[in-house]
């Protein structure tokens, strides 16, 4: 409901001498205006939110995810497809290599990895959240530097 059909509500309550409405629309926004002769109408609104329903452990890697940072697109010559998948960010957020800046970096290039190693932390909104690679195999490149911005589906490790 916008503002101009709440305004109309409003004057049709003055009209008709109304001291209280209430308006319930489909999708359970309800809207409830009261007016005095005293003080101008109070207008309160409830709204129906439904948050969006995301998968509890996204996937952590693609073959091919649809973004990629600068960097790595600058280094890889047109035409040439690096063998390998990715692990892409799941979320948002700040990229970190290691659990605190004194720590060593959870995964270097050359390690071994399985598909629950920790590869990486991103923190989003004040909570850092682990990211795990999602596959076995042998880290060949990091693609993003410590404490820099990633977006949802950034590759940030290549694994062989």
């Amino acid at each position: 409901m916008d503002l101009k059909q709440i305004k109309e509500l409003m004057a049709a309550m003055k009209q008709a001498d109304i001291k209280k409405l209430t308006v319930k629309q489909k999708g359970g926004e309800e809207l409830h205006l009261e007016r005095s002769d005293e003080h101008p109408p109070v207008v309160q609104t409830q709204m129906a939110y439904h948050p969006p329903v995301y998968p509890a452990h996204p996937p952590a890697f693609r073959e091919h995810a649809h973004a990629a940072p600068a960097k790595a697109a600058a280094e890889e010559p047109a035409g040439e497809k690096k063998e390998g998948k990715y692990v892409v960010a799941p979320l948002v957020g700040t990229f970190y290599a290691a659990p605190s800046p004194d720590d060593p970096p959870f995964v270097k290039v050359g390690d071994r990895v399985n598909e629950n190693t920790v590869m990486c932390l991103i923190e989003a909104m004040k909570v850092m959240n682990e990211v795990k690679a999602g596959v076995s195999g042998t880290v060949k490149e990091i693609l993003v530097d410590n404490a820099h911005p990633v977006e949802f589906g950034t590759k940030m490790f290549r694994i062989v």
